[in-house]
């Protein structure tokens, strides 16, 4: 697997050795020996998946108790992934970073415990498929303000306004939300 770094440090994009033939592919998504000699010693409990239509945008999510680690890869489609960087002890608190995520690149987007995650659907549709740290728990999740000037993603959004669940259209600002006082 290789490893390709972002402009936080702690977010990485890994893209898998895949060994295909005329048969087809096959590729390790996930080693717990490989992920540990890279300094990323995640115990995974849930794994998640999720199908959207395109400008859909999910996010950005985070869990303030319970905080989940997250590592996001695409079975199907194409997304714009994004984590955010709610740790205010950080040199990087408020900062973005992204990669593209297809069922054709095969990459996943490590995503650490502290960071608000989302994702913006650039194909037709897209499923997503990604395995947690900890447990989902509703009561603790807060959702950061997709298009908050003060971080400024850049979504390179289609030609319309976003999908947002009710949720995600009454996110908090940087300014308003709660963060992690220290990394998690």
């Amino acid at each position: 697997m290789k490893i390709i770094e972002t402009s936080i440090p702690d977010i990485l994009i890994l893209e898998p050795t895949v060994h295909g033939d005329d048969r087809g592919y096959f590729m390790e998504t996930f080693r717990e020996s490989w992920f540990a000699e890279h300094g990323i010693n995640a115990r995974f409990v849930q794994d998640n998946q999720s199908r959207s239509v395109q400008g859909t945008l999910r996010g950005l999510h985070y869990q303030l108790k319970q905080p989940q680690g997250k590592l996001v890869r695409v079975v199907s489609g194409e997304v714009f992934d994004v984590a955010v960087d709610m740790r205010k002890d950080s040199e990087h608190f408020g900062k973005w970073a992204s990669g593209i995520l297809s069922a054709e690149n095969k990459r996943q987007l490590w995503v650490p415990p502290g960071f608000a995650h989302g994702f913006y659907v650039l194909s037709e549709s897209a499923e997503l498929y990604y395995k947690c740290t900890d447990y989902y728990c509703p009561e603790h999740e807060h959702s950061l303000l997709w298009n908050d000037a003060e971080v400024g993603i850049e979504w390179g959004l289609l030609n319309h306004s976003p999908l947002l669940s009710a949720k995600d259209s009454t996110g908090l600002t940087l300014a308003e939300a709660p963060f992690y006082p220290s990394s998690p």
